[in-house]
């Protein structure tokens, strides 16, 4: 089986000193970005070819290190000078690739600068440029040892790690692994799964997991703290303390979403063979009247955290096509029965009769929906009675939000 490249993030504690050799590093790998950006862009404005990565290298790093107005870039990693040039070219080939048509999904907007008043910083070292002490400590290049809060082991030697300050001022590291599949004992059980906003998910099996509304709990205490943020002088040291204070708010809302995320997608994954959810339009749905509900929710981030543990884990994962019926189905015979308003919560086939609660009856048709897609290549049965839906209406649109 295909190996995994995974994430694990752990709390940083630096000294003062060393968030004073940090801010240096963040400062200086966002010039050199800027810098390599304003290159490019003032070429292309003259006419003149694409400047090569190594060209580019030489100019805004090697060479600007011997300049008076850069020196200063040698006092931080080069590897973190290299690093965020990389991420220069990176975006520039994911933005030729949209233009092209070679890349999926989403028109991508070319580079754009980096702004010194961004709250969340992050520079990234390969491993010349870090490495884990026998301390437990984290060594940066040019910063010196960190004291880490590890939660957890790391599975493998990690290939790279990124040292990101968040907006509420914490300091976090994130380790790239590399990790070998560990599939689990396998089960009869499949799932599918309707995402809503009354329950946050109801499951094919008839269990309904209640929406935590994380964002509405904490409106209160976010808008005293807004309010109190609002009153203060700009450029005070009250008003970056009340900032903080704003910001700490919302990291806790945003902590607590991800956890509850992790727990209930381990536990998805760990109870069943195949899972099955509708592809949803995020991006649509956000621009209506629900879209607080909608952000407070975090559809895309729990789905995205089902399909890496189901790649992890040796389970099946499938996105049903968003414009499959799965309202309008009635999962017992299989008659399509129309469209239904969202006031609408039961309803009662006109062909069988059965009484639909609508949120069950979608994630049952969400679970026949990917088992057809599934299991048909095979010759498997997988509903009895009528299809599901015409085959132009029940395809799925790869790569979509």
């Amino acid at each position: 089986m295909i190996s995994v490249q995974l994430r694990y993030n752990f709390r940083l504690y630096p000294t003062a000193g060393q968030c004073q050799a940090l801010a240096k590093a963040f400062g200086c790998a966002r010039v050199v970005f800027n810098d390599g950006l304003r290159i490019r862009q003032q070429a292309h404005a003259a006419g003149l070819p694409y400047i090569k990565d190594t060209d580019l290298q030489r100019r805004v790093i090697c060479e600007a290190k011997k300049t008076p107005e850069r020196a200063w870039l040698a006092e931080v990693s080069s590897v973190v000078l290299v690093q965020s040039l990389n991420d220069l070219h990176r975006a520039y080939r994911a933005f030729f690739s949209s233009v092209s048509g070679k890349r999926k999904g989403p028109r991508v907007a070319p580079p754009q600068f980096k702004s010194r008043k961004d709250r969340r910083q992050a520079i990234r070292l390969t491993r010349n440029g870090f490495s884990i002490r026998p301390n437990g400590r984290l060594y940066v290049a040019k910063v010196g040892e960190i004291e880490v809060r590890w939660s957890r082991d790391l599975p493998s030697e990690p290939s790279s790690v990124t040292v990101i300050k968040d907006a509420a001022g914490r300091y976090f590291a994130s380790f790239v692994v590399e990790v070998d599949p560990e599939p689990l004992p396998e089960t009869d059980a499949e799932v599918g799964i309707d995402l809503g906003l009354t329950h946050f998910a109801v499951l094919s099996d008839g269990q309904r997991i209640a929406n935590p509304r994380f964002l509405r709990r904490a409106e209160r205490r976010l808008k005293r703290a807004q309010r109190a943020l609002s009153r203060k002088q700009k450029g005070s040291k009250n008003r970056e303390k009340a900032r903080l204070k704003v910001a700490r708010a919302h990291a806790r809302v945003a902590d607590a979403r991800r956890d509850f995320h992790h727990q209930l997608s381990t536990k998805i994954i760990r109870e069943n063979q195949a899972v099955y959810v509708e592809d949803l339009a995020v991006k649509g749905l956000a621009r209506t009247r629900l879209a607080k509900s909608v952000h407070d929710a975090g559809w895309a981030q729990f789905v995205a955290m089902l399909q890496y543990k189901a790649a992890r884990y040796g389970r099946a994962f499938a996105r049903v096509g968003r414009f499959a019926p799965t309202s309008q189905i009635c999962s017992a015979c299989g008659v399509l029965d129309g469209p239904k308003p969202l006031h609408v919560r039961t309803w009662t086939c006109r062909h069988c009769g059965t009484v639909h609660d609508r949120d069950l009856n979608a994630a049952k048709n969400i679970l026949a929906a990917g088992r057809a897609e599934r299991l048909n290549a095979c010759g498997a049965g997988v509903r009895p009675g009528l299809a599901l839906a015409a085959g132009g209406e029940a395809g799925t649109h790869r790569g979509a939000a």
